[in-house]
């Protein structure tokens, strides 16, 4: 959620701020701004709505000569997006610009203690108190200055700060919230994420928490909240750039459905050695494996969906009892954890503020932790005893895609391992399962050259108020993400269920022609939910089945069917995903809406 971008150098920073904006528009946001410092004032332009309104009033950036700035896109929380609103903010004489992304959790009571000092507020912003709380405690050192403010602050926060009487330098603060710091010849940069940064440099800095950078357009410096100088570490980020570019695809969220054979064949293949499930980075012994009695599979959204299969997986192969959980909810339901356990966060973005709190909750308990994500040296990953890479690359759609075929795959393969050294699986079994994994990507390709039959059935449900998706065991997992693609991007009401749930309720809002789609990829289920299936089709709903090449049998019961290749029962979510995503995307570019970019959605959620 929100963008912050900064910039210090030899270039002129408007229009680098406004190209690595753009980079970030993925986070979510509704209004955006700049300010930048001409050598004598810091200027500041913003504006509510699409960052293409920022481009029109700064004519690309020309009108804010100066090679030092700072920028953001805001996601609106504490007030309604506005002008007024958007950030940058001021404080009360303009020689002291902010950014933020987060929450300050007691800005009303530094407010009225500001207020009783003066000071005039013109916004709804959390953001402005500390405008304003830098102002009351500057004494002309910027740093010291900086760490008061920290001290007095609570809640989540990333900062970019100019000080007018400090003309060379910008200042950026990290606590709970991403920020990263990049290095070039050609000047130095903050960013909350690698994209907004890559077409300059690869060598970035991931700050910890409660740590301060100083930015020159020659240096850095770097702080702890003491205002101590620390070293840091530098990072060369290997993505491809290209990989953060549409490359010719209409919307990103089309791109990144057809990398999902390179990006699950890049998952698989680095933890293959000779029909042998290698996962070096787990940092466990077959015999601390062996102990282990209990997961804990915990995530948001998407992941929480991956998590949902992966029980049916974990349980079916390896026979360990699995808690899966949504992290929003994991720590206030005071979790029992039980001994020799393992607790498995997924995120794509490894900033994800519920699951990042989830993992923190678990380890200040003693247990091992595993962290599944997509960005390397984000803040899970720094802080999971362990980290399982799903090498997806820069995912930009709000609607994940990619990210959600690699986290699969980063389940099966725990699973399998699990599997095989507690002896679930021998040695052939391991070694039919891997080649069915293997053979995974060139099905999906498969599933992705039917895409015009899929586009066809989606033109046919455009101006359709209510679908319902249904499956039983993982079919119902898979139902859960196929309603959230479609949801999430077509604003259509959309909700899955539980086959066998039907009768419990949900079948009184079946009407003529609504839309059900059957997800029937468990053999030993198929009898069950085509009962469920002719159940509706009574009352007059379309359906559509997602099921296996040798179900022709459910031909006579639904209206259309989609075939998946044949793979093994654990792997079907992978295939069975690829047409729910398409025709998700297919309905929401039917309808005209953005695709990339949903209304009232963020990419990362790194606030609760």
């Amino acid at each position: 959620m929100c963008g912050i971008v900064g910039y210090i150098g030899e270039l002129q920073a408007a229009p680098v701020l406004l190209d690595g904006l753009e980079k970030l528009e993925y986070r979510g946001y509704d209004s955006a701004g700049m300010a930048v410092f001409d050598g004598q004032d810091i200027h500041i332009v913003k504006s509510s709505g699409r960052l293409k309104v920022l481009r029109e009033l700064t004519e690309e950036g020309a009108l804010l000569p100066g090679t030092m700035g700072i920028g953001h896109t805001r996601w609106a929380t504490h007030g309604s997006p506005t002008d007024v609103n958007a950030h940058p903010h001021f404080n009360k004489d303009d020689s002291i610009a902010v950014v933020h992304n987060g929450i300050i959790e007691n800005y009303l009571k530094l407010k009225k203690k500001l207020e009783k000092k003066g000071y005039e507020f013109i916004s709804e912003t959390d953001t402005e108190v500390i405008a304003h709380l830098l102002d009351y405690y500057y004494n002309g050192d910027p740093l010291d200055t900086i760490t008061k403010i920290m001290h007095r602050m609570e809640g989540s926060y990333a900062l970019g700060i100019m000080f007018k009487d400090h003309p060379e330098e910008i200042y950026a603060v990290r606590k709970d919230s991403p920020l990263i710091v990049g290095q070039s010849e050609e000047g130095n940069f903050i960013a909350s994420d690698v994209p907004a940064i890559l077409k300059y440099t690869r060598d970035v800095y991931f700050l910890e928490n409660e740590e301060v950078v100083k930015l020159k357009k020659d240096s850095l410096g770097f702080f702890n909240i003491d205002g101590e100088t620390i070293e840091k570490e530098v990072t060369t980020v290997d993505w491809d750039m290209s990989a953060a570019e549409k490359g010719g695809y209409e919307y990103f969220m089309l791109k990144e459905i057809y990398e999902q054979p390179k990006a699950v064949r890049d998952t698989i293949n680095p933890r293959l050695k000779e029909n042998r499930i290698e996962i070096e980075e787990l940092n466990m012994t077959d015999e601390e494996i062996r102990e282990i009695k209990k997961i804990y599979l915990i995530g948001c959204g998407s992941a929480y969906h991956t998590a949902m299969t992966a029980k049916y997986v974990f349980e079916g192969l390896a026979r360990i009892p699995v808690e899966v959980d949504l992290a929003s909810e994991f720590r206030y339901r005071n979790p029992i954890f039980e001994e020799n356990s393992l607790a498995v966060v997924v995120s794509q973005s490894g900033e994800t503020a519920d699951t990042l709190a989830a993992l923190r909750e678990a380890k200040e308990h003693g247990v091992r932790t595993l962290g599944i994500i997509n960005v390397v040296g984000s803040s899970i990953a720094r802080e999971a005893d362990s980290v399982m890479y799903t090498w997806a690359g820069p995912e930009i759609a709000v609607a994940t895609t990619k990210a959600y075929s690699t986290q699969l795959i980063a389940h099966y393969l725990l699973a399998m391992k699990f599997a095989y050294v507690k002896g679930k699986l021998d040695d052939g079994q391991l070694a039919d399962m891997i080649s069915q994994l293997k053979a995974l990507p060139e099905q999906i390709e498969e599933l992705l050259s039917n895409k015009e039959r899929i586009q066809r059935l989606a033109n046919r449900y455009l101006a359709t108020e209510h679908v319902f998706f249904i499956g039983r065991g993982i079919d119902y997992a898979i139902s859960l993400e196929g309603s959230l693609k479609l949801k999430e991007i077509s604003y259509i009401h959309s909700e899955a269920y539980a086959a066998g749930e039907l009768k419990h309720g949900t079948i009184s809002l079946i009407e003529e022609n609504t839309l059900v789609t059957a997800v029937i990829t468990q053999e030993e289920l198929y009898k069950k939910t085509i009962s469920n299936v002719q159940e509706v089709k009574t009352r007059g709903a379309f359906i559509l089945a997602v099921t296996n090449e040798d179900n022709t049998e459910v031909e006579k019961t639904v209206d259309y069917v989609i075939y998946l290749p044949k793979t093994n029962q654990y792997f079907t979510n992978s295939l069975a995903i690829i047409p729910l995503q398409l025709f998700g995307y297919y309905v929401s570019l039917g309808k005209g809406l953005d695709v990339d970019k949903p209304r009232n959605l963020a990419k990362s959620v790194t606030v609760e």
